[in-house]
């Protein structure tokens, strides 16, 4: 019997087997679920012998899932699901007894946006609690939802997955900063004025502004090439750059807010139009309904959810 009891499969191997399916990648998974390549190819041996099938084949540097790593790819994500909701429906949760630590999903935008007011709340209504930080790469936060490896997701993610839970935040929108005393501010607020300086432009990647892609496309294609004196890829070091130059840094009105009198900025409407952002939180199924989850949902939703519109 110990024998048939060591080769059975176990959440933790199916976990595994779950992020394989989503990566493609042993070294990637290791990386993702805080582990060893030579741990995920352990497990990945055993998996193999107790399906009977390779399960992954390689295709150059890639690895291909098999005809029956698919076959049970939608039974896996149900299975892991029903795991974590069952253990969910069991577990109460004290805010002011917890020493639990979530983990966020943020950019360096989210991060000045978010943790402040956050950090400051949980500190009075739940004082063991900590919250841990942690770069947002859009290319994997969906899987590090699902693996658990972090909890939520704050920002805007135009292309995330259908099947995650969503709730809206707020909407945002972009605006110009200069630096205080800029010697031209009354001609920057029309069109022709504005094109006419030099610019500050950050472009989007993968791991962090995503969702600023159709901004960017907007701001490239009406400036001129001659009149953009940097590109980067961080609001915040865009905005540092703005303060000490005569560039004009086009940025989410929310940010600049925050960022304007520490910096010696000036705001004004941005005299090209520009998309909307939508900010949400995002979160896998398998988490909805689990007692903790549902109170730092609750209490992220109550602050930058409701404070926003009420303004």
């Amino acid at each position: 019997m110990a024998e048939t009891a060591s080769s059975e499969l176990n959440l933790r191997e199916l976990r595994i087997l779950s992020a394989l399916l989503h990566e493609r990648s042993i070294t990637r998974t290791a990386q993702l679920l805080a582990t060893t390549q030579p741990g995920i190819s352990k497990v990945l041996r055993h998996l193999r012998a107790q399906f009977a099938d390779p399960l992954f084949v390689r295709n150059g540097h890639a690895m291909q899932p098999t005809a029956k790593a698919l076959e049970i790819a939608d039974q896996l994500r149900a299975l892991l699901g029903a795991a974590d909701s069952l253990r969910a429906s069991v577990t109460a949760f004290d805010p002011v007894q917890s020493d639990r630590t979530f983990s966020l999903l943020l950019t360096d935008v989210g991060m000045i946006r978010f943790l402040p007011p956050l950090i400051a709340r949980v500190g009075a209504i739940a004082p063991r609690v900590s919250i841990r930080a942690m770069p947002l790469d859009s290319r994997q936060f969906e899987l590090k939802l699902e693996a658990g490896e972090a909890d939520l997701a704050l920002g805007a993610f135009p292309q995330a997955a259908r099947h995650l839970r969503r709730q809206r935040l707020f909407f945002d929108g972009y605006v110009t900063v200069v630096r205080n005393g800029y010697p031209r501010i009354s001609a920057l607020r029309s069109r022709a004025g504005f094109l006419a300086e030099r610019h500050i432009l950050v472009t989007a990647s993968e791991t962090g502004h995503a969702a600023h892609v159709t901004a960017q496309r907007v701001m490239a294609s009406q400036i001129s090439a001659s009149n953009i004196m940097l590109q980067v890829p961080s609001f915040i070091a865009g905005a540092i750059v703005a303060a000490e130059t005569d560039g004009l840094m086009t940025l989410p009105a929310n940010l600049a807010k925050r960022l304007a009198k520490p910096l010696g900025l000036t705001a004004f409407e941005t005299p090209i139009t520009l998309p909307r952002i939508e900010i949400s939180q995002y979160w896998h199924e398998r988490y909805h309904r689990d007692a903790a989850h549902r109170w730092l949902r609750s209490v992220t939703f109550d602050l930058f959810g409701t404070t926003v519109r009420r303004r």
